[in-house]
């Protein structure tokens, strides 16, 4: 029976050692972190986790070490993205046979391709596993726009779901609206910045990269929602959105979640290159703020 995916679900930050390898200490330390500070899910090797510019060998050991290390206790997405539809089926196959709960995938990217390639390469991992697929909406990322007609039509060739990381309210609204005759499709919203907006229509939980740093704010902020709670929330959703903020004060914020887990006193190891560890200004002007909002 697959697991419920919802809540909040760090899109979980990968550890590297300064040579690039997995630091699959650090990757361990990590997912015991989420799950103490109570995290309801791991979203791997996305963005964050910096599963494009991991070979497959390195995300398959990401999937080996997390799935291992959760061992069942919150359901893991893991992320298989390409830009090659075979290589995206191999890394699908491999995490469901590692014991991942689901797959997600952004559109094929680099290359320029139009709804028909798009719902091919997703027919082809419906196909290829047994686990739910959900897309990863990610235009900017993908160059792919994510259309409601478009949702729909991959719906018909068996993805069960959407995390949408469009950053648009009224866009999710319309992907809500289109889904209306699909009542088992399920949204999952891909920034805390419009968290609680997103949840109250309809979203079933949030992707959230200031959770890799801050998990006990996002899950304050579930916790209040699901409580009823809705001012308290809003003032929540505010302070979530200054926490954001604050994150990109670095150029990444991929690499800004290596700070600030380094300022908690978690070794995360560092990024891998290409991206860089933050520089030392904005390093200092970043935690300045969350020391100030008493996040650290």
């Amino acid at each position: 029976m697959t697991k419920k995916l919802y809540g909040i679900i760090p899109p979980l930050t990968t550890p590297f050692t300064e040579d690039g390898a997995v630091y699959e200490e650090g990757l361990r330390r990590l997912v015991e972190f989420q799950i103490e500070k109570g995290s309801h899910g791991l979203f791997i090797c996305g963005t964050y986790g910096s599963g494009p510019i991991m070979t497959l060998e390195e995300r398959k050991q990401v999937h080996k070490i997390v799935i291992n290390q959760v061992k069942g206790r919150i359901t893991v997405v893991a992320h298989v993205g390409t830009t090659s539809t075979m290589q995206s089926v191999e890394l699908a196959q491999h995490a469901e046979s590692m014991g991942a709960d689901y797959i997600a995938s952004i559109s094929p990217y680099y290359h320029h391709h139009d709804e028909r390639c798009v719902v091919e390469y997703f027919r082809a991992l419906v196909k290829a596993v047994n686990i739910p697929v959900y897309v990863y909406n990610n235009p900017g990322a993908s160059g792919v726009t994510l259309t409601p007609n478009f949702l729909h039509h991959l719906a018909d060739v068996g993805v069960q779901g959407i995390k949408d990381s469009a950053f648009s309210y009224i866009e999710f609204a319309h992907f809500v609206l289109a889904m209306e005759d699909r009542p088992d499709f399920r949204f999952i919203v891909g920034t805390e910045g419009i968290a609680l907006p997103a949840l109250m229509l309809g979203a079933q939980g949030c992707v959230s990269g200031l959770a890799n740093g801050f998990p006990e704010l996002m899950v304050k902020l579930w916790d209040t929602y699901q409580a009823g709670e809705y001012e308290k929330a809003s003032d929540l959703q505010l302070q979530v959105i200054k926490a954001r903020k604050y994150l990109h004060i670095p150029s990444s914020t991929n690499a800004a979640c290596y700070t600030v887990l380094h300022a908690r006193g978690i070794d995360a190891g560092m990024p891998k290159a290409p991206i860089l560890p933050v520089a030392a200004d904005k390093a200092n002007a970043m935690l300045a703020a969350f020391k100030e909002m008493g996040l650290l």
